[in-house]
């Protein structure tokens, strides 16, 4: 189960990880806490009248399609507005996710948990400082404590059988790949999208627990993220600069940070279901 903040996140982050778990067998489901109200139209084709006043509906209908390219088996919305960027007036709205009653918003997200029985549960990182945005920040903060009263049958009597989740990664953008992929610019000559402050991001790779092999599903992500024709404009080098097949060749891994875990795993895994056959048997 991936627990992601707007529609488009779930295509960035992790969309090659559950294809590749889906095509072995394993279910899979999406959780997105908001509908992606504020987000810019950052496509020109997409600027239309139509599609600004609609932008909800729109955003909704594009992450439809983004799912069914990854291959979740399900997508559930939490139902919250979407908080904006720091600072800005969506931050004040008391429907947003950002000004949420924390024990509410946390209970919203065990009773999918418990519907679901997910063993594994991916969520963002504690630290956060690259792209600090409000609702982000609140999709970490309650994926801790829901982890842990999923299965505590005395949290929200109302939400279904508890359920304990084994696994709880940190999906991660690591230092490790920016350079190979600046590198392969370099190797074919090609403009980086990168500048000097990517570099000056923090580092965090000497966390990273689980390193999970790709290959053969990259070109997932490029499909998932173009499914999202507002935010993903099809011309824009950030995500389309260097070709599928480039990237994928110089760094064909997504990486986590084993954050909770109630079975025994390595320290070097490359499986985010090390070790639950034997923990589900528990």
């Amino acid at each position: 189960m991936c627990i992601h903040a707007h529609p488009d996140d779930e295509a960035s982050k992790g969309a090659p990880t559950i294809a590749k778990y889906v095509s072995l067998g394993h279910e899979a489901s999406l959780v997105c806490a908001t509908g992606g109200e504020e987000g810019d139209i950052l496509n020109p084709a997409m600027d239309r009248d139509e599609v600004r006043d609609n932008l909800h509906e729109v955003r909704k209908a594009e992450l439809a399609e983004s799912v069914k390219a990854i291959g979740y088996n399900e997508c559930v919305m939490l139902g919250y507005r979407d908080s904006g960027m720091p600072e800005s007036e969506a931050n004040f709205r008391s429907d947003c996710f950002a000004k949420a009653d924390f024990d509410e918003a946390v209970g919203r997200f065990v009773a999918e948990i418990r519907r679901f029985r997910p063993h594994v549960i991916i969520t963002y990182a504690d630290d956060q400082q690259g792209y600090q945005h409000p609702d982000h920040l609140m999709v970490h903060d309650i994926s801790i404590p829901a982890f842990d009263r999923a299965g505590d049958p005395a949290w929200y009597p109302e939400a279904g059988e508890p359920w304990k989740p084994l696994k709880l990664y940190y999906s991660m953008w690591t230092r490790a790949r920016l350079n190979a992929w600046q590198a392969k610019y370099d190797e074919l000559g090609l403009e980086s999208p990168y500048d000097e402050r990517w570099w000056e991001r923090p580092d965090m790779d000497g966390r990273i627990s689980t390193q999970f092999n790709i290959a053969g599903f990259y070109d997932v992500r490029s499909k998932a993220l173009l499914a999202h024709a507002t935010q993903i404009d099809p011309a824009e080098k950030f995500w389309f600069g260097l070709p599928d097949e480039h990237s994928e060749a110089a760094y064909p891994y997504e990486d986590y940070i084993l954050a909770l875990s109630r079975v025994p795993s390595g320290q070097h895994e490359t499986d985010l279901l090390e070790g639950v056959e034997a923990g589900s048997q528990m």
